[in-house]
């Protein structure tokens, strides 16, 4: 018997959860469950999400970031099309392939003058751990020092760099030498690396757990007092890199050089996994040394042909759709659409970020619903954000995130080729969910949902 997807599609549907609660991850199909995110997506195009009864959603997640370009990108599924038909010989291992030494050159030729050399991975995850093994092959140094309220990835090493204690918990003793400090905070920097036993300081340009940011001034500082203890800089551009706040590189805006730069989410269109470590040539020559040492980093899949392919395709699109420069002026547009929100509605504290990586940060009222804000909170910190991202699901069709456990900020990362049209249809949205929030109506609106969840899960 032949294998044909549409088929396999047609006859299995609707047993995803179903699969998942017995095969695989049982709490998440529980969670989707429980807020009524349970959807049989079919097709995603552009900055929507289809399911099977035909209802579009408006993603203003895009896989964490991963669909920069919006899902099924014409340009990105041509290629990958190409590179099938051509039969390439993909994963000789014992080879210098083209491709990868493309895709190298187009990304280096895209940063600053210091960073010469290029590591292939498969995640952000991964980048974060070869910027760790490279550092202290350069330096000779055993620390690392992360900021609290990072996120790195949840590999074992990468993990060791998690500000975030629900990630941690149960999973150590993890990786020796790590160090956190508060984010922006110098004066802390400068005594972590004062013994200059530090390889290397890892931070986020904005931190993806919440879209906290810092001033100027502190980036500067950064790149001085790291250079000034041979520590190394590495920006963790994971999510923000890629024109996601409006230049290629987050770090860009803060004048900055760093050693190391990580990249991945964007980078292939979202097609196949792919990421990558660029750092200067005397970091990498540290690490392959002698041709005795060609093979001491690698990674199976890390330059697989489709992979660098849909990286290079990725990039012609950045380059022939103005992507970098579209995502500046989008995310300037909605600064200013929402500014009026945040003078209409008191739990809107406060819009923060750059281009289209945007946080919502809210709070309890001070008027007559303070109380029922303060009952809310005391339920569980964070829930507020939950009557935000809830119905702006159910009632609007516009998938969004919690920006981190316990904190009261919702995450915008849309595709970048957003337009008005969507900008406004989330404003508009956000506008009536945060009217129902003050008016009290939201909680008994979520309350519902997860009833509703409860007799749908409930055997007959």
């Amino acid at each position: 018997m032949s294998f044909d997807l549409a088929t396999l599609l047609e006859e299995r549907r609707g047993e995803n959860l179903a699969l998942h609660l017995r095969l695989m991850n049982p709490q998440l199909a529980r969670v989707l469950t429980t807020l009524g995110f349970d959807r049989d997506y079919v097709r995603g195009e552009g900055c929507y999400l289809f399911d099977r009864q035909g209802q579009r959603y408006l993603d203003f997640l895009a896989g964490f970031g991963v669909f920069a370009l919006g899902r099924s990108h014409p340009v990105i599924k041509a290629a990958l099309h190409q590179a099938l038909d051509a039969d390439l010989p993909n994963l000789v291992q014992i080879d210098c392939a083209l491709l990868p030494g493309l895709l190298a050159e187009a990304l280096v030729e895209r940063t600053h003058p210091g960073l010469e050399r290029v590591v292939f991975c498969n995640s952000g995850a991964e980048a974060v751990e070869a910027a760790v093994k490279f550092a202290r092959r350069a330096t000779g140094r055993p620390g690392i020092v992360y900021c609290d309220h990072a996120f790195h990835g949840l590999t074992t090493g990468a993990l060791a760099l998690n500000g975030g204690q629900e990630f941690r918990a149960g999973f150590g003793p993890l990786l020796p030498g790590a160090m956190a400090v508060p984010f922006g905070d110098l004066e802390a920097l400068e005594r972590a690396l004062g013994p200059k036993d530090v390889a290397a300081f890892v931070v986020e340009p904005i931190q993806g757990k919440g879209v906290y940011l810092a001033d100027e001034a502190y980036w500067q500082g950064v790149q001085e007092v790291c250079r000034a203890t041979g520590t190394l800089f590495v920006a963790d551009e994971v999510q923000t890199g890629l024109g996601r706040t409006g230049r290629f590189l987050a770090h860009e805006h803060y004048g900055v050089q760093p050693d190391i730069v990580t990249i991945s989410k964007a980078l292939s269109g979202g097609y196949v996994p792919v990421g990558a470590m660029l750092c200067s040539d005397k970091v990498l020559r540290s690490v392959h040394r002698s041709m005795d040492q060609a093979l001491v980093h690698s990674s199976t899949f890390s330059r697989n042909q489709l992979a660098m392919v849909a990286g290079l395709a990725t990039l012609s699109v950045f380059d022939d759709e103005g992507i970098v420069e579209h995502a500046r002026r989008m995310g300037e547009l909605f600064e200013k659409a929402l500014a009026p929100l945040v003078d209409r509605h008191e739990t809107l504290l406060e819009v923060r970020g750059k281009g289209l990586m945007i946080g919502l940060v809210f709070g309890p009222p001070t008027g007559k619903a303070a109380r029922r804000f303060r009952a809310i909170e005391a339920l569980r910190p964070g829930l507020l954000s939950q009557l935000v991202v809830v119905p702006l699901f159910h009632r609007h069709r516009i998938l969004t995130q919690v920006a981190a456990d316990n904190v009261n900020v919702v995450k915008l990362l849309p595709p970048l080729i957003l337009g008005e049209e969507e900008i406004q249809a989330f404003v508009d949205a956000l506008d009536d969910v945060l009217t129902d929030a003050e008016d009290g109506g939201l909680l008994l609106e979520v309350g519902r949902t997860v009833a509703r969840s409860a007799l749908r899960r409930r055997p007959a």
